[in-house]
């Protein structure tokens, strides 16, 4: 297999990434509102504050990883937020998310979690070849947009 180049992405990249995150969205299901994702996207691209967000080739996927705090991870550890790659099944999968990987360990990062749908075996098997294991905690969630106080 040659080179992939996976670099850190910025504001220069946003139109390519739409179109991957677009086609994302459709292939697993989500809503895409582009005003949304770029709202999203925009401070992630200009500094490294609150994540990151690297570009696999010229457009051969994309990877965005976020921070978080955490008592239990010992301080910053990294949520893969979303992970995609065009072709699948030859290796660009594997190879992105080592280079992620790698960058972030060097950098300090002692955690880093992520999530897949549960049905979804064969990302949870690939997540699983590199070294990833299923937690027995269960996520939950509040759209506080729908929030009502009960008091």
């Amino acid at each position: 297999m040659g080179t992939l180049a996976v670099r850190r992405a910025n504001t220069e990249d946003l139109d390519t990434l739409l179109v991957l995150i677009s086609e994302f969205y459709e292939i697993d299901g989500q809503d895409y509102d582009e005003a949304v994702i770029v709202s999203a996207l925009e401070p992630l691209l200009a500094d490294g504050d609150r994540g990151r967000v690297w570009l696999i080739g010229e457009s051969a996927g994309y990877v965005v990883v976020t921070w978080r705090h955490s008592l239990e991870s010992g301080g910053r550890d990294a949520l893969v937020d979303e992970f995609y790659v065009r072709a699948r099944g030859v290796g660009t999968g594997t190879r992105s998310l080592e280079a992620v990987l790698a960058e972030l360990a060097g950098e300090g990062i002692g955690m880093v979690f992520l999530e897949t749908e549960g049905s979804n075996f064969g990302a949870r098997r690939f997540y699983a070849r590199s070294g990833f294991v299923e937690e027995h905690s269960v996520r939950m969630r509040l759209d506080l947009s729908q929030y009502r106080p009960s008091m």
